[in-house]
Parts: C-alpha cells; sequence; structure tokens
C-alpha cells in the first residue's frame, strides 16, 4: 500500500527501507534533502516539500510521522492539517507523550483528518529485525494500516492497544521497564568489576554466558556482550547517561495515579547522577544506549603519560 514517511532519522530512514523491502510504495520527506536523495536512490518517491508529498499519495492518505517528541510534531501536526483532506490517516511514530496524542487528535477533529499513536522500538536494528509497534487510535483505521504494520514488524510483532494515546502509553511504560533492567545490569557488572576476580572476567563471556538458559538473558545482553568485545572495560567511554523523556513520564504517571515504581524512579534519577561523574556501572548504560539506539556517547578524556 501506498504510505509516505516524514523524518529520515535513524528510526524513520530505516523504517522506510523495510517497507520498500516488503513492497509497499513508499513517499518520502526530510527537512534536509540529503537523505531523500538517498532513498530515492533505494526506491522511494522522494519529495522537497509536505504540499508536494500530498500530491504524490491516494486519498485515503497514510502519513507516517518519525520525529522528535515536542513542538516539531506539534508544528508538523499544523501544518498537515490544513493540506490533508476528511480520512487521511496522519500516525505519530514517534516518542510522543501519550497526553500530546490525546490533544492533537481533538485539534484534528473538526478537520476529518484521523490520527493514530504508535510506539515504536527496534532502534537501529529494526531493519534487520523488525520493529515491537505499539498502536493507539480507532480499531477501523488500526486495520487499515495493519499490512504496513505486518511489514515492519516480526512474527507477532504489533498490537492494538486501544484508544488514542494507548500505544505511546504502553511504550511509555516499556521504555520505563526498560531503564530499570539496564540499571540493573550496569550495577551487577559494576560489582564484578570491583570484585576480587575482576581481572580474570571476560564481561563479554560472562554476558554471553548469561544468555543461555539464565533467568536474566535478553538482547539487552546480547548487546552488551558486543559492548564488552569491542571495548572491554568500556574506557574509551565516559558513563555520562541522557534519558529522551520516557523515563520522566513513566516516574509522573505512576505519582498521578498512585503506582508504586521505585525500581523505574530510581533508575531515572541514577541517569541524572551519572552526569555528575564516571561510574562503571554508567558507562554499561552509555554502551548500551549506543548498541541498541545509536545513540551518541561521551568520548573518555584520555590520560596523558
Amino acid at each position: 500500500m501506498e504510505v509516505a514517511m516524514i523524518g529520515l532519522g535513524r528510526m524513520g530512514m530505516n523504517m522506510a527501507r523495510r517497507l520498500l523491502g516488503g513492497g509497499h510504495e513508499v513517499v518520502v520527506y526530510n527537512r534536509t534533502m540529503d537523505k531523500t536523495i538517498q532513498m530515492e536512490k533505494e526506491g522511494a518517491s522522494g519529495t522537497a516539500s509536505l504540499e508536494d508529498l500530498i500530491v504524490k499519495l491516494l486519498p485515503p492518505r497514510v502519513m507516517w510521522m518519525m520525529l522528535p517528541a515536542g513542538p516539531v510534531v506539534d508544528e508538523q501536526v499544523e501544518i498537515l492539517s490544513s493540506l490533508l483532506s476528511p480520512g487521511d490517516i496522519l500516525i505519530d511514530g514517534g516518542n510522543s507523550y501519550y497526553k500530546d496524542d490525546i490533544r492533537r487528535s481533538e485539534r484534528l477533529k473538526p478537520t476529518g483528518i484521523h490520527y493514530m499513536d504508535a510506539g515504536v522500538s527496534g532502534g537501529i536494528w529494526g531493519l534487520k529485525e523488525g520493529y515491537c509497534l505499539m498502536a493507539g487510535g480507532n480499531e477501523t483505521d488500526f486495520k487499515h494500516v495493519e499490512p504496513l504494520l505486518k511489514t515492519l514488524a516480526p512474527r507477532d510483532g504489533y498490537l492494538y492497544c486501544g484508544p488514542i494515546g494507548a500505544g505511546h502509553f504502553v511504550k511509555m511504560a516499556h521504555n520505563g521497564i526498560e531503564y530499570g533492567l539496564m540499571e540493573a545490569y550496569g550495577e551487577g557488572f559494576s560489582l564484578l568489576n570491583a570484585s576480587p576476580y575482576s581481572q580474570s572476567l571476560n564481561f563479554s563471556k560472562v554476558a554471553h554466558l548469561w544468555n543461555q538458559g539464565s533467568v536474566v538473558r535478553s538482547w539487552l545482553l546480547e548487546l552488551l556482550e558486543t559492548a564488552f568485545e569491542k571495548d572491554p572495560r568500556l574506557s574509551e567511554i565516559r558513563g555520562y547517561v541522557e534519558d529522551s523523556g520516557e523515563g520522566r513520564w513513566t516516574v509522573q504517571q505512576a505519582i498521578e495515579t498512585g503506582v508504586p515504581a521505585p525500581v523505574i524512579a530510581l533508575s531515572l534519577f541514577q541517569r541524572f547522577r551519572s552526569r555528575e561523574g564516571d561510574s562503571f556501572s554508567d558507562r554499561v548504560l552509555a554502551a548500551l544506549r549506543r548498541e541498541f539506539g545509536g545513540h551518541a556517547v561521551v568520548t573518555a578524556v584520555k590520560k596523558e603519560g
């Protein structure tokens, strides 16, 4: 089916590639033209403006935004509200706050433009492995775009979660859990690093071992194995760990609903603390974010002598 991809960053570009590989007709738009030109070479139809994007699609159009959460999404929604037609479907696949989805859906309701939210997980590995997709919105709209979801996701890798905001709410909880898991791995390997057995342990092999039938096995451990293969003691990076918003929203939601979430809350605060020091556990977190999401790391300062 036809689909437009707006935003060709780390996720959007590879999602467009996976859709092309699945036989869909993909029209792409990016703020700068270099990535658009690259996607044209790979079989997509490129556009230099949102106006041109609309013309290249037959109604009912499906527009998928992969943009940074916040004002950028609001700006695009505002522009598209005057360009799209009643019945067209606008999907926000970025890491938006679920309450923003509800607000944007209400903004578009008088125009007849349908709005969906899609939580997307998979990072830079999604092109090969597929993306885990959590969709919110009208169920009829979900059925309409389901062929796209089937192509983007691995088997059983997408779910209709409920009305507007449900997809991003589930993704928010998912990322909160991710914060806690990463913190636990970081603390565990920090204990190993400070132990009397540190010099005899190969951390890459430990991570590999724990993925062989252990109850703590996971894809994160696979990525950590790779990170330790590249840099056995993560000495080339600083333990400076960013957060992209979802952890804060998860903790805020826990406070609003009175749900105890101490592990997630503490893992978020640990990220704040990481910006004031350089512990081994924080280097583990930074390395993991680089491996699964391509997130930038702060390079360690090499000592002279």
